[in-house]
């Protein structure tokens, strides 16, 4: 006697969604969406380098310390821009230099995930920009004729967001001051490699 017998076979449906890209640089899940702004703080450990001008006078750069404080806002996830706070403090030799530098800086961040929404959260943020501004000097056992002098500088480093609020800084800034015009020397422009370290607070 032949019996047949029904077996069920068992099944699941699952959901797969594909990364969606993002278009126009921000979505409702952009970190730049839920965070526009940001303030913080940075120390700057400078090293200024030394000069010889044309007529062979020679100074030497000396290294000093110094700090920023920094505003920005997120354009978008992968750009911000912030005005930048700096007390310049410079020495050659005798000559100290003391300036409150203004900078406007663009930053450019790599955010993975402003291109795919593949992780709701990017901890380690490389960057790259760019800064020009003024600085407003005096000068100790010196004499300068320009007592405002612009400013440039190109800098990078790696953010490393503890949460959304908190993000840490550190990194690299070059800055390069147009001449203030030191008496006895010609030419001078002081230039400084810069390494900074630094903290956000996001709202």
């Amino acid at each position: 006697m032949s019996a047949a017998a029904n077996a069920a076979i068992p099944y699941r449906v699952e959901q797969v969604t594909m990364p969606t890209p993002v278009v126009g640089g921000n979505d409702d899940e952009a970190f730049a969406s839920e965070h526009r702004f940001y303030v913080g703080g940075m120390y700057d450990f400078s090293m200024w380098q030394s000069y010889t001008d044309e007529s062979n006078v020679h100074v030497d750069g000396k290294n000093t310390s110094s700090f920023d404080i920094v505003a920005g806002v997120r354009v978008y996830d992968t750009f911000r821009v912030e005005a930048n706070y700096a007390r310049t403090v410079a020495k050659f030799d005798d000559a100290k230099l003391d300036g409150n530098t203004i900078f406007i800086n663009g930053i450019f961040d790599a955010r993975i995930d402003s291109m795919y929404r593949l992780f709701r959260k990017q901890y380690l943020i490389p960057y790259v920009g760019a800064g020009v501004g003024l600085s407003l000097n005096k000068a100790t056992n010196v004499k300068i004729d320009e007592k405002t002098s612009p400013v440039i500088a190109a800098m990078a480093g790696l953010s490393i967001e503890l949460g959304e609020y908190f993000t840490i800084d550190a990194g690299y800034r070059y800055m390069y001051m147009f001449s203030p015009k030191f008496d006895g020397v010609k030419d001078l422009a002081p230039t400084a490699h810069q390494f900074r370290v630094g903290a956000r607070l996001n709202f």
